[in-house]
């Protein structure tokens, strides 16, 4: 039996919240808006590239946004040793590259894992809470969560774009 992307009903944003409230309802949205754009497509349809000799695949963007929630909320917010998913030094570019449509249900497995570990290493974390990252530069869990939605925004319109070239579907 041929696996096949769910379908994911977007949570509601809130629209008078406070801040935490009010950043993690808009990740949440476009953490459910990039599974709802490859909703009811094959991993050999995820796996398509959009148009070569471009990379870009909407099992990529799933496989790349585990690595970057990784990557921003539990190694260098939360300094835990852990590695990535898929891309390491020698190959910075294996979440796009390194694809297997038949492991296109392990990947979604592994960003929703992702996205509930990430939530749970910040839950008790205070927006304004920093960390040293890369360059030296100071930088504040409210400053990943903005930068987390601007990513996952910017990749929901690549996903839409790949969604229509895959099967005319258009949305939201």
């Amino acid at each position: 039996m041929t696996w096949i992307a769910p379908s994911v009903q977007r949570r509601e944003l809130p629209t008078v919240a406070g801040e935490r409230e009010m950043l993690q309802g808009w990740l949440d949205f476009h953490r459910d808006t990039l599974l709802a754009k490859c909703a009811g497509l094959t991993g050999e349809q995820l796996a398509r590239h959009s148009n070569p000799p471009s990379s870009l695949t909407l099992l990529g963007l799933v496989r790349h946004m585990a690595d970057v929630e990784r990557a921003w909320f539990r190694i260098r917010f939360a300094g835990e040793r852990i590695g990535n998913h898929y891309f390491t030094d020698e190959n910075p570019d294996a979440d796009f590259d390194d694809l297997d449509p038949a492991a296109a249900e392990a990947s979604f497995a592994a960003l929703r894992a992702e996205i509930e570990a990430c939530d749970k290493a910040v839950a008790d974390r205070g927006l304004d809470e920093t960390f040293t990252a890369r360059r030296g530069r100071t930088l504040s869990l409210r400053w990943i969560y903005v930068h987390m939605i601007e990513e996952y925004a910017r990749h929901n319109g690549h996903a839409d774009l790949l969604r229509e070239r895959i099967d005319g579907v258009t949305g939201d």
